[in-house]
């Protein structure tokens, strides 16, 4: 007689980390409770607490996994050149992008908001695996892109910032007033063009014999 086929690691965080988004959607982070999540995993609580160690861990988790996505373009960057690097940036901002503006990201970034009265975990959690993570890993980028001697001299955590301010404008403030529509895929697109074509404007080193664009 076979032996029922046993649940993966793998499988059981995923389905930990899928109950946990329900749970604090429904109610909210401080109210959902490990039990609960347990339950809707059809895990134990042992179980949970072997793969996390408390709710916060379970909460960056999953933000950490919404935001690998987000770096795929960078799992094999084009730094050889201004063209790869700039096809890079491009692709990284539209990941970025349709990442962010996602409906289940939005619901986590006001989730943020609504429990930042009672305690500063999720905001604190989302800054450091969210957008920290993101602003990380396009830094490490540019400063390998300057180490090639791609772009000029600067900070490259200045120059992440700028792109990113570019890439996003004033654009998650007004979806998260529920004042403006999810981008289409052209028009993030159009940004992530906007965002890498400025960057490159401003540090942009020309190759030997070529001048460097002008307005």
């Amino acid at each position: 007689m076979k032996r029922p086929r046993k649940i993966s690691d793998d499988d059981a965080r995923g389905r930990i980390l899928d109950a946990a988004f329900c749970a604090f959607m429904e109610h909210g982070y401080a109210k959902a409770s490990t039990l609960e999540i347990a339950t809707r995993a059809k895990v134990s609580k042992r179980e949970l607490y072997s793969h996390f160690e408390n709710k916060q861990a379970l909460f960056a988790a999953g933000i950490a996994r919404r935001t690998h996505a987000m770096q795929l373009p960078l799992e094999h960057p084009d730094v050889n050149s201004l063209d790869g690097l700039a096809a890079t940036l491009k692709s990284l901002g539209r990941a970025i992008l349709a990442g962010v503006t996602d409906d289940n990201v939005l619901a986590v970034h006001r989730l943020a908001i609504t429990e930042c009265e009672i305690s500063r975990d999720v905001a604190d959690t989302l800054d450091r695996s969210g957008r920290g993570q993101i602003r990380k890993a396009l830094t490490g980028l540019l400063e390998r892109a300057q180490a090639l001697g791609l772009v000029s001299r600067g900070e490259p955590g200045e120059m992440a910032e700028q792109f990113c301010s570019v890439l996003f404008s004033d654009l998650l403030l007004r979806l998260m007033m529920g004042v403006a529509r999810r981008p289409t895929v052209k028009e993030i697109a159009r940004r992530a063009d906007i965002a890498t074509d400025l960057l490159l404007r401003l540090y942009a080193v020309a190759p030997a014999g070529q001048k460097r664009a002008s307005n």
